[in-house]
């Protein structure tokens, strides 16, 4: 499987998961042993039930997510790809725009997820001009 491949299988499973709040269909993208780092100053999660804790947590204190994914930029085993929330966040709103650097195995499991990313205390939709394609709902 290509990095373009797995990076595409990986965002479908975000966007699904995430709008869902369901963390399964995110998870199910992670090898056993995968380490994501969710912030650069943040301790990173080591291994898929610490993956599992930190996705299951983080989607515990939102509502209504309406989420946007880029087309991946890949090459060789790794690939970039930024996304856009809208949501409620502890019961006010929020919008987070980021992208997650990802190294695949050969199985196209994520073995690495480095995030950046940045929080506005208001819902927005991602701008036209935008790599995500508006989706209006």
């Amino acid at each position: 499987m290509t990095a373009t491949e797995a990076a595409r299988r990986w965002a479908d499973a975000w966007r699904q998961g995430w709008e869902a709040l369901d963390p399964e269909p995110i998870l199910a993208r992670y090898a056993l042993e995968a380490l994501l780092s969710t912030e650069p100053f943040r301790e990173p999660n080591r291994g898929l039930e610490a993956i599992r804790a930190y996705v299951t947590h983080a989607l515990g204190e939102e509502e209504e997510p309406q989420v946007w994914m880029s087309e991946p930029i890949a090459d060789g085993e790794r690939a970039a790809v930024s996304w856009w929330a809208s949501l409620r966040e502890d019961g006010a709103d929020a919008t987070l725009a980021g992208t997650s650097v990802l190294r695949f195995d050969d199985d196209g499991l994520v073995i690495e997820q480095w995030d950046a990313w940045n929080v506005l205390a208001e819902r927005w939709q991602p701008p036209a001009w935008s790599p995500f394609g508006r989706r209006d709902t």
